[in-house]
């Protein structure tokens, strides 16, 4: 909201000699945001001239300009550049005549941009000076011509300062208004809380005498037909007409007006349109002008029938829905209700006599139709946060002054229209212990009952409590919380103590949080990087990636998706790390090694998700409700996924390049796996979108937990994936719940450890993990670790069979183990493979 000090020192005492930042930081202080401060930007001397002649002068471009003397003082006196009182000036413009008052910008001046003036030789001529268009001032977008101040109705004397005499000294500052405060979108709410903030006089102009505003009710027809009101709200409350006859619309708007339309962001559209924008940024009220003489009958609110169609005053032809409030006339729709008007009764310069409508509409039907049609305007942006409705009276009185003041009209006292709404502001009990136990001030009673006066309720007294009367204009207030909330704003945020919340003893993070975390860093310690992607995937990625085969399974295809091409949740974190791998690899970055953690949503088949209905939102959901609320939603486990591509170790001094392989994506596996406090088992396994061969399951203590593997090439290559890319993805939620609830570390032995080898022959069939954990079962206690160091096929080994070796680690907590103890545990776990796989020791 943009707010021009001159205009607001109307109504409220604002010293002189403020700065705009004095005012904004009084404006802060009761709670606004402070955006800007807008200037016109000017610098004199920028002055009144008179054409006293001029030659027009014919140019080799095809280009005629005019030589042009002009007054710029009084005979006998010096310019306010210290120059002639004659000045000789170039112009292109062609619009004025002899005689003519304009507005020089002499040497030295400074136009927006900034553009510097200065004497400049030109199409044969030096330039003293320029005279000035209405755009080049920051009046408005006219650059027809230059700025006349004959069409302005002024007839200073030559010399004079124009800045000041144009208003373009004035000064607006803008600050954030948030939604719940419509009623400070006019000059008259910003006023109300500048006089909060500072105890000035505030001097309100929507209070008048009833009796200048009372009106004929007859004489032309209003009426609110709303067959379809939303949420059970009639489209319009209140409706007020007024007629002016016998307007000028080609009068000048006065140059004041124009400068503070322009602060506030408004440019100027003729002398009738632009009242209507002044009063609505002035009271706050949206106000819309009709041609009288385009009307067919009275007017009546209702609400659109299918297939109509209205065209509004941009010039688009809008076909409408059944809930747009229009208003019509005889001929059909004529406006869409408070935020814009129809081309066919505008207001334009053939307009002899006005009909002037306020009205105070429904703010959800204003807020749906702005919406629907992608038509923001200045009017819904303030229907939809809600208007006074004790206004639209005032404002429309106050239309109809300025028309007859400035447009030469006649305000007919015989014709007029009207629909009342009685207005009734519900009492709020605020019990008088809240307020200080809600914002932790110990404001005294007085203090409260003052604070509420002052932004306009009304306060009455009980015994344990106070009956509060919220002001017309201030719907926002609709509890004892907003109510506090006021007394804490108008007494100063500054009186609120900060103290940081103590936290209730024997909480903290649960267990699953806790070994999130540790998984977490675990592998960003490992040089992993966490690269959260989007939950949204297509349907056929999720079938390759989300299932071991590729077969169809159920996914959630949301209503309304942010991307029409990928509209279904994802089964899998793997896209999503193969989409920010391309990204990646698109910038330059080959060697890459991912993780994320997030949730996968794995709806069960034949059960509906997201039939649970929506309770209302002023009524607090039961326990059923919101249990039928879960059971809508589909399951959602939190997966972690890993991706390794391009080199494990990059080149170097002394060192070739390592290309990444699958055991670096098992090494983070194992990495996740201690940090969970679980021992993962790898088995051969085959994924559809997995290299076969080089694809393992994963399991904790025989729950299948994930899977580990490389990608296929096709895959690989539909991702844009040039190089081998290699994939993990685990049930991190799962993983979790196996490794128990606490995590215990192993004693370390002081005593050496026996290490054998042990190479067995068996099918080539036979997983190594299955071997390992016979090995391991077989051996006993005394086996510490059992490592696979080589899968040997080849000559010595029989057709179809493979020899495996791997290295065994002894070691006993009590005592130092003999080669005779190691070499027993050895074949005992030799003789567990033997039993299981018909292995044999290899010669």
């Amino acid at each position: 909201m943009r707010v021009p000090l001159s205009w607001l020192r109307e109504f409220v005492d604002v010293p002189a000699d403020a700065a705009p930042e004095d005012v904004l930081a009084a404006l802060v202080s009761v709670g606004f945001e402070e955006e800007d401060v807008h200037r016109f930007d000017l610098q004199g001397p920028i002055v009144v001239g008179e054409v006293l002649e001029f030659v027009e002068e014919p140019q080799s471009n095809g280009k005629t300009i005019r030589w042009c003397q002009v007054r710029v003082a009084p005979d006998g006196a010096t310019a306010a550049d210290g120059g002639p009182a004659v000045h000789g000036v170039v112009c292109g413009a062609r619009n004025f005549f002899v005689g003519d008052k304009v507005v020089v910008t002499l040497p030295g001046a400074v136009l927006p941009g900034p553009f510097p003036i200065a004497a400049r030789k030109t199409y044969g001529h030096v330039s003293d000076g320029m005279i000035a268009s209405a755009r080049e001032l920051g009046l408005g977008d006219e650059h027809s011509g230059i700025l006349r101040l004959v069409e302005l109705g002024i007839d200073a004397p030559v010399g004079t300062d124009a800045i000041a005499l144009l208003g373009l000294d004035d000064i607006a500052v803008d600050i954030n208004v948030t939604p719940d405060r419509g009623y400070a979108l006019s000059i008259r709410g910003v006023a109300r809380e500048y006089s909060h903030a500072t105890g000035a006089a505030f001097r309100d102009p929507g209070l008048r005498v009833w009796g200048e505003l009372q009106q004929p009710t007859e004489g032309f027809p209003v009426a609110v037909q709303d067959e379809a009101p939303i949420r059970g709200r009639v489209g319009a409350s209140e409706f007020a007409v007024r007629v002016v006859r016998d307007v000028d619309p080609t009068k000048p708007t006065p140059a004041w007006m124009i400068s503070r339309l322009a602060l506030a962001g408004i440019r100027s559209l003729g002398v009738l349109i632009d009242i209507t924008n002044y009063v609505m940024v002035e009271l706050g009220q949206p106000i819309h002008g009709y041609d009288l003489d385009k009307l067919q009958g009275g007017i009546t609110v209702r609400r659109a029938a299918a297939g109509e169609k209205l065209e509004t005053l941009d010039g688009k032809v809008r076909t409408l829905h059944a809930e747009d409030l229009l208003i019509t006339d005889e001929s059909g729709p004529i406006g869409l209700a408070g935020v814009m008007g129809g081309g066919t009764t505008e207001m334009g310069p053939e307009t002899r006599n006005v009909l002037i409508e306020a009205a105070t509409f429904d703010t959800v039907s204003i807020a749906r139709t702005a919406r629907r049609h992608k038509l923001p305007s200045e009017a819904s942006r303030r229907f939809e946060r809600g208007v006074d409705p004790l206004i639209p009276f005032v404002a429309a009185r106050r239309v109809a002054d300025l028309m007859v003041e400035y447009a030469g009209g006649t305000l007919d006292t015989a014709v007029g229209g009207a629909l009342f709404t009685t207005v009734v502001q519900d009492a709020i009990t605020l019990p008088k212990p809240f307020t200080s136990g809600l914002i932790g001030v110990d404001y005294a009673p007085d203090e409260i009952v003052s604070a509420l006066e002052k932004i306009g309720c009304r306060v009455d007294d009980a015994s344990d409590a106070w009956q509060v009367t919220p002001p017309s204009w201030r719907p926002d207030l609709t509890d004892k919380w907003t109510l506090a909330e006021e007394v804490a704003r108008i007494e100063g945020y500054d009186r609120i103590p900060s103290v940081l919340p103590l936290p209730p003893s024997g909480r903290g993070l649960t267990l699953a949080q806790q070994g999130r975390r540790r998984v977490a860093n675990a592998l960003a310690a490992a040089g992993f990087v966490e690269t959260p992607s989007f939950g949204f995937t297509t349907e056929d990625q999720n079938d390759l990636h989300g299932s071991p085969s590729g077969e169809h399974l159920p996914s959630v295809k949301l209503a309304n998706p942010l991307d029409g091409q990928a509209p279904f949740l994802r089964r899998t974190l793997i896209p999503g790390l193969l989409q920010v791998a391309h990204r990646n690899l698109s910038r330059g970055l080959t060697d890459l090694a991912l993780y994320e953690s997030g949730s996968v949503f794995l709806p069960e088949p034949g059960v509906q998700y997201g039939t649970a209905s929506v309770p209302p939102l002023a009524v607090r959901p039961d326990a059923a409700t919101l249990a039928a609320l879960d059971a809508s939603i589909p399951p959602q486990h939190r997966h972690l996924a890993i991706l390794v591509t391009g080199n494990a170790v990059a080149k170097q001094p002394g060192q070739a390049p390592v290309a990444a392989d699958l055991v670096d994506a098992l090494d983070a596996v194992r990495t996740v796996a201690a940090a969970a406090g679980v021992a993962i088992d790898v088995a051969q396994g085959r994924r559809a979108a997995l290299h076969p061969g080089r694809t393992g399951v994963l399991s904790v203590a025989g729950t299948e937990v994930g899977y580990v593997g490389e990608v296929l090439p096709a895959v690989a290559e539909a991702s844009d994936l040039p190089g081998r890319v290699f994939v993990a993805e685990l049930d991190l939620d799962l993983v979790l719940s196996l490794a128990g609830e606490k995590v215990v570390a192993a004693s370390l032995s002081t005593f050496p450890a026996a290490t054998q080898d042990v190479s067995l022959v068996l099918s080539a069939d036979v997983p190594a993990a299955a071997v390992r954990a016979a090995l391991v079962e077989g051996s006993g206690e005394l086996l510490e670790s059992a490592r696979l160091v080589d899968d040997y096929r080849g000559q010595g080994v029989p057709e179809g069979s493979k020899s495996l070796t791997f290295a065994l680690r002894f070691r006993a907590p009590d005592r130092t183990l003999t080669a005779a103890e190691a070499t027993e545990a050895k074949l005992a776990g030799v003789a567990a493979a033997s039993e299981r796989f018909a292995a044999t020791l290899r010669e």
